[in-house]
């Protein structure tokens, strides 16, 4: 056992233990069942993550009448040094979005923070929605306090950077608050696991974003279950990501002042400590092991959803990975810098699902960076382009490909497609993402990324990344979270974690 490590690693996942967070929480012996919102009542919100991505998704939520932002929540208080799509991008949706064509004009950058959150949605239910008896939104700067102070909570959306996710789930889920969470749980496997045993145990509704609206998953199940394509054995995915910087091999070695308004405690959270430098804030946590899970994080939750409801895939049992590589000329010789901080500039990883059922055995084969397959027989019969993000599902008697996530999907080549005759509609097409949620808030259906669901493919992505840092095949054992042939690597299944911030069994 590694010492650093406070969880007993033999006993992590075993049938009688209860697991708890050791700060702000209650042990599992006192938790109560999960309340339901009344289909008469609002959601009543704390939205935790002001952050670019977490003022855009803010503004989906405050579209939705059935919910209501009562409090925002995140370590920055305000500041104009963030990464957005184009340049006003946010300042421009903010305008359009509260119906002041002036707002932000002395912005000096991408401006955010909670007390941007706090005015978005004070300006909304006030002038936009004309609320006469609207009391206000409060504003925090630590999780902790808001899940403590705001006594009228229902739920908690949380868009933090992935390193905190499962941390703040862990601790609304066991005040009995439902969750809803950008992707992924978390980017440590231990923590998906528990997040879900959590929700297991409170019995609250939880929901991953991870595009699970998408109307074409339902389409492709018919389709492949119906044997258009025969047995699947392979399966190609794509992305242009990362759009930030990767491939670093060492952390900042300068240390500029933390800004005005950031708490940098708090946004490091159960991280490992290191002084502030902007390298690993906003966006571009993403390239790091310790808070993000890079391309496959960002991306591939939007299209494992989907191959794992078509393929009833469960847990791999091996994971290998390739990455890109870097060397610089020292002195007047070549010398290989080892990454072993941040995800590569560009990978390939490679998965092996057992049978399930009557389906084949199938291997999941990831690219990024630029990275794609080999051009695709049928659509240079039908001269067509390879298409710079994908999805391919390869089977005996055929191929379909789509766009990245699954849509708009084909059977090809062309000739082939024409002659499909397309089964019937038999399954239901899903909701809105958010709207899965808040029904299952109101005791409804469970929305269709619920934590239990979104646990295996959450999981096989981040075997993915300790393949990229492992640089061999690696064996996996799902009932026993291990990888069974490399001690080193199954450290990384577990997180380091400051004082303070432990998750305990």
């Amino acid at each position: 056992m590694d010492k650093e490590n406070t969880i007993d690693r033999r006993t992590f996942m075993s049938a009688s233990s209860a697991a708890a967070l050791s700060m702000m929480v209650v042990p599992a012996h006192v938790l109560g069942g999960a309340k339901h919102v009344a289909p008469s009542d609002k959601v009543n919100i704390g939205y935790i993550g002001t952050g670019t991505q977490g003022l855009r998704v803010l503004m989906e939520f405050l579209r939705h009448e059935d919910v209501h932002i009562a409090a925002v929540c995140d370590v920055n208080r305000d500041s104009q040094d963030y990464v957005e799509w184009s340049p006003n991008e946010i300042r421009d949706k903010i305008r359009m979005f509260i119906n002041e064509p002036a707002w932000g004009e002395s912005n000096t950058g991408c401006r955010a923070g909670r007390m941007v959150g706090k005015e978005v949605v004070e300006t909304f239910y006030k002038n936009v929605q004309g609320v006469a008896d609207y009391k206000g939104c409060n504003a925090y700067e630590d999780f902790r306090d808001m899940l403590e102070k705001e006594k009228g909570l229902d739920a908690v959306v949380i868009l933090t950077p992935e390193h905190l996710h499962a941390t703040i789930a862990i601790a609304a889920m066991r005040k009995g608050l439902h969750v809803i969470t950008h992707k992924p749980i978390s980017n440590v496997i231990s923590e998906v696991r528990l997040a879900t045993k959590t929700a297991a145990e409170t019995g609250v509704a939880t929901h991953m974003f991870c595009s699970a609206s998408m109307q074409t998953t339902p389409l492709l199940c018919e389709w492949i279950w119906a044997g258009a394509i025969g047995q699947v054995r392979e399966v190609h995915n794509w992305t242009t990501r990362p759009f930030w910087p990767q491939g670093m091999y060492e952390y900042p070695q300068d240390t500029p002042p933390v800004p005005d308004g950031l708490n940098w405690d708090l946004w490091l959270g159960p991280a490992e400590y290191r002084p502030y430098h902007r390298a690993y804030t906003h966006a571009t946590f993403r390239g790091w092991y310790d808070f993000g899970t890079g391309p496959l994080g960002d991306m591939g939750h939007y299209s494992f959803y989907q191959i794992w409801k078509i393929l009833k895939l469960g847990a791999p049992v091996t994971v290998e990975a390739s990455a890109s590589v870097y060397w610089a000329i020292e002195g007047s010789a070549w010398v290989k810098k080892v990454n072993k901080v941040s995800l590569p500039q560009a990978a390939t990883v490679h998965w092996e699902f057992p049978e399930r059922g009557d389906m084949a055995p199938v291997t999941l084969h990831w690219y990024d960076g630029g990275i794609r397959p080999p051009v695709i027989k049928e659509l240079e019969s039908d001269k067509r382009a390879m298409p710079e993000e994908g999805l391919l599902f390869v089977g005996d008697k055929g191929k379909i490909l789509a766009g990245f996530s699954g849509n708009s999907p084909r059977i090809i080549p062309e000739k082939a497609m024409k002659a499909f005759t397309r089964p019937p509609q038999t399954l239901p097409r899903p909701k809105d993402e958010i709207d899965q949620w808040v029904q299952a808030c109101r005791g409804g259906e469970p929305a269709g990324a619920r934590f239990e669901v979104a646990r295996e493919f959450n999981e096989t992505l981040c075997l993915g990344t300790i393949a990229l840092r492992a640089g061999k095949k690696l064996l996996w054992d799902t009932e026993k979270m291990q990888i069974t042939n490399d001690d080193d690597a199954q450290k990384l299944v577990y997180r380091k974690y400051r004082p303070g911030w432990e998750l305990e069994v």
